[in-house]
């Protein structure tokens, strides 16, 4: 999103978050209110561009929202697409990505409030590294003939009792209704905004065994003073790696392993 489309994001943020806050609004059930409130919007591109039209006043579109949602959705969920709808937004697709991430925040606060977060977080890293070792299972999730109701069953299947019920319905949304993002950039997106309910940095760190918690401590408090933000680590162990730590920070690698020093001197003697 750029120009008027971020400043709208940022105020619907800060919306969210004066409701989340609150003790009693339920994250769950507005989250689910959002999500059917994306889910029409994706579907309804005239009236997404309605929504969405500069030359029509707020207040207007405002209170087309309420006509339409009121007695379908929770009055929070309502008061807070009207917000949203009177804001000025760049295009009209960018009003459904912010409905979709405000969706997601919503049931994560819940798990927050749970005291369930870092579960959360661990959950979907997890899920993501099964998906990328099971290419039968990938498929199967990304299947554009499969139906919505096959894909839902199938991850009840697989999550249904072992994980999070936040965890099960981010990631029942995900592949449900991916609006053209791969699996993996979903899951991606999810960590951040998990990560970004603590105003943290997701480090992915692979090893070649599991890390202690000593090491675990000690490695988050130095990523933390190297970025400036507290950190979480996303775990992953990898034997090929033959030994040291590979930390993946967004786009920024720091590579410690001993199969990448092979692979410089090899690079360098082949040189």
């Amino acid at each position: 999103m750029n120009g008027a489309s971020r400043e709208a994001l940022a105020t619907a943020r800060e919306s969210l978050d004066a409701l989340t806050d609150s003790t009693s609004v339920d994250g769950a059930s507005l989250a689910a209110g959002l999500a059917s409130v994306t889910a029409l919007l994706h579907r309804e591109v005239s009236l997404r561009r309605v929504l969405t039209d500069p030359a029509q006043a707020g207040e207007a579109k405002a209170q087309l929202v309420s006509r339409l949602l009121s007695g379908q959705v929770s009055g929070e969920t309502v008061d807070l697409v009207s917000g949203m709808v009177r804001s000025r937004w760049s295009r009209s697709r960018d009003l459904v990505d912010a409905l979709e991430e405000l969706t997601a925040t919503a049931d994560l606060s819940s798990a927050q409030h749970a005291g369930a977060l870092d579960d959360v977080e661990d959950e979907l890293f997890r899920f993501g590294r099964i998906v990328d070792s099971a290419p039968e299972l990938r498929a199967a999730l990304t299947d554009k003939a499969a139906t919505t109701s096959a894909k839902t069953e199938l991850l009840r299947s697989l999550l249904g009792g072992k994980a999070n019920p936040v965890t099960e319905r981010l990631v029942v949304r995900l592949v449900t209704a991916p609006r053209g993002r791969s699996l993996e950039q979903g899951l991606d997106s999810l960590s951040k905004l998990a990560a970004a309910r603590r105003d943290r940095m997701v480090a992915v760190v692979t090893s070649a065994v599991p890390l202690t918690d000593g090491q675990k401590q000690r490695l988050g408090g130095v990523l933390a003073r190297l970025y400036g933000r507290e950190m979480h680590l996303n775990l992953d162990v990898d034997p090929e790696v033959l030994g040291g730590i590979s930390v993946r920070v967004g786009d920024e690698v720091i590579d410690g392993t001993v199969a990448s020093r092979l692979d410089e001197a090899t690079r360098r003697m082949a040189g």
